[in-house]
């Protein structure tokens, strides 16, 4: 398996893109709207976030879930009993942030929303009609005006040695929601599942978008779209001194929307967040 990068402005892009989702999981996008300055200065800006003590004041709220997960409570994967090397920052429109670090997070927030809210109308476009007919509504619209929708800015700390055993920056995993928009990050690591034991590096070339199927929109499709395990690997080398930041924004249904005849989407969020062990 390999995942090659679409040109957004292709005339096929949409195909390509999709057909690339339907056997993967994931699809790679080149030429996008999304601005590489503003993930650059993004990246910069909250690397000092992360490396500052001013972190502490924004601490995550248990019933909200917006604001600074540290290292301490960060996620253990589905099926793993060790806690991933990261710590994180979940943004919400309605939530905390620091307000020097706001309205560029805010303007990234609503660029990734419309971007996509446009790949999930190209997911609609080629679903097959038996697929279509599962969906309780258009996806397109599935997350319109939903305040679910998040963005997480993720740092991975330089490895030290003193990690616990067998830990690992994010351990294998899916995405709860439908879709994931994910600009390159500034390291490599990630990481798709493949046939078999078979791990395939997902390309991260600086300025490529990567976009991956999440558990609600596999749910949706009665499975038609897969939602596949990846994860992020430890660096070897001179590269374990390295930070790694990632900026992925989890497109999220209203809670009400209805995605199977098992599940709306707040009955399959919250399911996940107990497994997660961060609700």
């Amino acid at each position: 398996m390999q995942l090659l990068a679409v040109d957004y402005t292709a005339p096929d892009a949409d195909k390509k893109f999709v057909e690339s989702l339907r056997q993967t999981g994931f699809g790679v996008l080149k030429n996008h709207p999304i601005e590489q300055s503003t993930v650059t200065s993004i990246y910069e800006n909250w690397q000092a976030f992360f490396n500052s003590d001013d972190k502490l004041h924004y601490a995550f709220d248990n019933q909200s879930h917006d604001g600074f997960f540290s290292t301490k409570v960060s996620e253990t994967a589905k099926g793993f009993k060790k806690k991933d090397i990261k710590e994180y920052f979940h943004y919400y429109p309605w939530g905390k942030c620091p307000p020097d670090l706001k309205q560029e997070l805010q303007d990234y927030y609503q660029a990734a929303n419309n971007l996509a809210s446009e790949l999930l109308g190209w997911v609609e476009k080629y679903s097959p009609a038996d697929v279509a007919a599962h969906y309780s509504e258009p996806l397109s619209g599935m997350a319109v005006d939903s305040d679910q929708t998040l963005l997480r800015v993720l740092h991975y700390p330089p490895i030290t040695g003193s990690e616990e055993p067998d830990a690992i920056r994010a351990a294998a995993h899916e995405d709860i929601n439908l879709l994931t928009i994910l600009p390159s990050a500034n390291e490599p690591g990630l990481q798709v599942k493949g046939t078999g034991d078979e791990w395939i590096d997902v390309p991260c070339d600086f300025g490529t978008l990567i976009v991956n199927i999440g558990d609600m929109l596999q749910e949706a499709s009665g499975g038609y779209f897969p939602s596949t395990s990846h994860r992020v690997i430890n660096p070897k080398g001179a590269d374990q001194t390295k930070s790694r930041i990632s900026l992925p924004l989890f497109l999220h249904p209203r809670p009400e929307v209805v995605l199977s005849e098992r599940h709306t989407a707040k009955t399959y969020l919250a399911e996940r967040l107990r497994e997660l062990g961060v609700a």
